[in-house]
C-alpha cells in the first residue's frame, strides 16, 4: 500500500524558513520521481517543485525559484521542501504526489500558513 506522510506544518513570519517533510512508503520510492503541489482557497492547486530519481535535476514553479529547495533521501525514502524568504501568498496546503503504477498518489497534506 502506497503511503505519503508529510510533517512539518507550521506558522511561520514573512521572511521566515519552514522545512517539510515527506516520508514514502510502499513503492520502489528511489525509481519515483516525485513533486510538491500545494493548494489555497484563493489559488486552486499549483504545482511548486519536482525532483528526479536521485535528486540530481530538480525543477521549480517561478513564484518559488530561488526560495524553495527541493530534496530527497533515498535511503530514508523522503522528500523534502526547504522553504525560505517565506511570503503571505506561501499559506496553503502543501502536498507530496508521486505517480505509482500510473495513478497519482497523494500525502494528506501539511498546512504552511505565513503571517505576521
Amino acid at each position: 500500500q502506497v503511503q505519503l506522510v508529510e510533517s512539518g506544518r507550521g506558522l511561520a513570519q514573512p521572511g521566515g524558513s519552514l522545512r517539510l517533510s515527506c516520508a514514502a512508503s510502499g513503492f520502489a520510492v528511489s525509481k519515483h520521481f516525485m513533486h510538491w503541489v500545494r493548494q489555497s482557497p484563493g489559488k486552486g492547486l499549483e504545482w511548486v517543485s519536482s525532483i528526479n530519481t536521485d535528486g540530481g535535476t530538480t525543477w521549480y514553479a517561478d513564484s518559488v525559484k530561488g526560495r524553495f529547495t527541493i530534496s530527497r533521501d533515498n535511503d530514508k525514502s523522503t522528500l523534502y521542501l526547504q522553504m525560505n524568504s517565506l511570503k503571505p501568498e506561501d499559506t496553503a496546503l502543501y502536498d507530496c504526489v508521486c505517480f505509482v503504477r500510473g495513478a497519482a498518489e497523494w500525502g494528506q497534506g501539511t498546512q504552511v500558513t505565513v503571517s505576521s
